[in-house]
This record gives structure tokens, C-alpha cells and sequence, in this order.
């Protein structure tokens, strides 16, 4: 079992295509191609934090979009989910939330950053920011306390907890 984190997927959003220069010809082939990448990577019993902005549309589009999807979904709710943190769960997904999550001891999962002090032990796993990574502050190792998993920084695909440690493996977090 492995753990994934993606953000901002904004399946059926047809206009994230062009606000974010997104690489599809419409809504219908960028579904597809997330749906691929993510099955392609995740197991059937792999956890998957969702931080934000799953799906556009009513409830059926939403559990449609979930049950395609591979692994056992979380979901920390961003400004586009709309719906309540029980509808989430009842449409596909493990749990919701609306208030970002501890996760590890010394990460934080949310959908926007949230401010972090520049000596903090935990860093920020967040989505939101589709244009860039959240570069406010950084640790002495010049790592930043912030990992932006918006699709458009993880090619379109999750990316593991692993991959993570492994960018933060030279930072130690119990001297912070």
C-alpha cells in the first residue's frame, strides 16, 4: 500500500484548460488523461489525499469521476467542492474535510498554503497555486516548506509520499 497526493484536478472544468494553459483539446481528453495517469500509479488499496478541487458539476459527475479512480480517496476540500464533507464520502470518497489535516507528525495537507514561520517543524503540502511552487520561505537546506501537488507541477499525475521524503530527506525536522 502506498499513499499519493494530487490537487486541482478540476475534472469537467472545461475553462482550467485555458486559465491554466493546460496541455488537453477540451474537458473530455483532459478527464481521460488524468484518469489514465492516476490508475496508472495508484493501486486499488493505495491512499490517496485529494487536497482540492476535485470535480465541476452535480453529484452524479462527481461519483462517476470518483469511482473511476483507483486507491481509497481522501479529500480535503478546496474552494471549488462545494458540496458538504458528507457528500463527498457519500459519492466515492473515504472521508472529507474542510479544515486542513496533520498528517505524519510534520506535514500539514490543505488545498491553499497555510502560513507556515520560517523555523517551523512541519511543512505544507497544499495545492491552489497552479501557476508555480510556494516559495515564501525555506529551510536552512534550502528546502521549501511548501509542496505545491497542483497537477500542473506533478505532470498530471499523483505523486507518491515517498517521492516526497525523498526531497525532504536531508531536513531534519526534530531540530526545528
Amino acid at each position: 500500500m502506498k499513499t499519493w497526493f494530487i490537487a486541482d484536478t478540476h475534472f469537467h472544468h472545461y475553462k482550467i484548460i485555458e486559465y491554466c494553459n493546460r496541455p488537453f483539446k477540451d474537458a473530455k481528453e483532459m478527464n481521460y488523461k488524468l484518469i489514465q495517469n492516476w490508475n496508472k500509479v495508484v493501486g486499488s488499496e493505495d491512499i490517496v489525499y485529494m487536497l482540492g478541487d476535485f470535480c465541476l458539476g452535480d453529484k452524479d459527475a462527481i461519483s462517476n469521476m470518483a469511482f473511476q479512480l483507483n486507491g481509497r480517496k481522501m479529500l480535503v476540500c478546496g474552494n471549488h467542492d462545494l458540496l458538504k464533507p458528507t457528500d463527498y464520502i457519500e459519492l466515492g470518497f473515504e472521508w472529507a474535510t474542510r479544515f486542513p489535516i496533520i498528517f505524519a507528525n510534520y506535514m500539514i495537507l490543505s488545498h491553499e498554503p497555510v502560513f507556515l514561520e520560517h523555523n517551523s517543524c512541519r511543512i505544507n503540502i497544499h495545492g491552489h497555486l497552479h501557476t508555480g511552487q510556494h516559495r515564501q520561505f525555506k529551510f536552512d537546506s534550502d528546502k521549501n516548506l511548501y509542496y505545491n501537488v497542483s497537477v500542473e507541477q506533478i505532470d498530471y499525475t499523483p505523486i507518491s509520499l515517498n517521492e516526497i521524503e525523498k526531497y525532504y530527506a536531508d531536513v531534519s525536522f526534530k531540530s526545528r
